[in-house]
């Protein structure tokens, strides 16, 4: 099994985040992701859709022979990571919010998160500022509409700009010196996050742990893979050429897309 691949899913682009990290941690991993992208957002979607999707998508990576999935989603993690983990074999890594490296970076005491609105609302968040939120006080923002700019590539126009302006400001008002990325989507804005927020505001994603703990995973199970020819496979619900052109902008190299089979 150590030749398998792991599999990453999520709504659309967002988790390829996630994936940068993992290939960048464990080079010799082959990986398979699936973006979601005809039913992008989630965030704003009941968590019963959510858990339906995930589930789907996690039997048809089962199916191509991963030893893995990661849920590349905050959302989809929320939504779907308990029911996978309790119908699949193999393991599953998702991914949460970085509230508590959030708490520990603060220095003003005040932390701002931006969050898919399913997130904003999820038992998963109100657990983590249960544990780890003590005597900080957390902004909480739902950011409704930067999913889909950043599902078409657009990073950096006038019209996103002023929107996530619009969102981040208030917190920063507020004191924030720490802003929670609370969706893999929003990694892709760190540089216009940078220069509305400035350079002293931390910036905290969880990306990073998300391959640290998969590599865990893989050590304790014996599923490390211990060659050097890693593959990479493509597939969208929507639109291939598409997500082809959109996943080889913000990958920066030419990735070929396939279409998600009965999706």
């Amino acid at each position: 099994m150590n030749s398998a691949p792991i599999g990453i899913f999520d709504s659309g682009v967002g988790g390829l985040t996630v994936l940068r990290e993992i290939k960048a941690a464990l080079p010799a991993e082959s990986l398979f992701y699936v973006a979601d992208s005809a039913h992008a957002p989630w965030g704003d979607k009941p968590p019963e859709y959510v858990r339906e999707r995930g589930l789907k998508i996690g039997h048809f990576l089962v199916a191509q022979g991963v030893k893995a999935i990661v849920i590349g989603s905050n959302t989809g993690t929320a939504g779907s990571a308990e029911a996978l983990r309790a119908t699949l074999t193999v393991p599953v890594v998702g991914i949460e919010p970085g509230i508590k490296p959030a708490v520990g970076a603060t220095r003003s005491g005040v932390i701002g998160a931006i969050v898919p609105a399913a997130v904003g609302e999820s038992d998963r968040l109100r657990s983590l500022l249960e544990r780890f939120g003590g005597d900080v006080k957390v902004v909480i923002q739902p950011v409704p509409g930067v999913v889909e700019h950043i599902e078409a590539g657009d990073l950096d126009s006038a019209g996103l700009r002023s929107m996530v302006e619009g969102y981040v400001r208030p917190m920063l008002d507020a004191g924030a010196d720490t802003i929670v990325l609370g969706s893999t989507h929003y990694v892709f804005l760190k540089p216009l996050l940078k220069e509305l927020a400035g350079e002293r505001v931390t910036l905290v994603e969880t990306g990073a742990a998300v391959a640290r703990h998969l590599g865990h995973v893989l050590d304790e199970r014996g599923l490390r893979a211990n060659g050097s020819e890693a593959d990479e496979r493509f597939w969208t619900s929507g639109d291939p050429e598409r997500s082809a052109r959109v996943i080889s902008k913000l990958l920066g190299r030419d990735i070929a897309v396939d279409k998600l089979p009965d999706s």
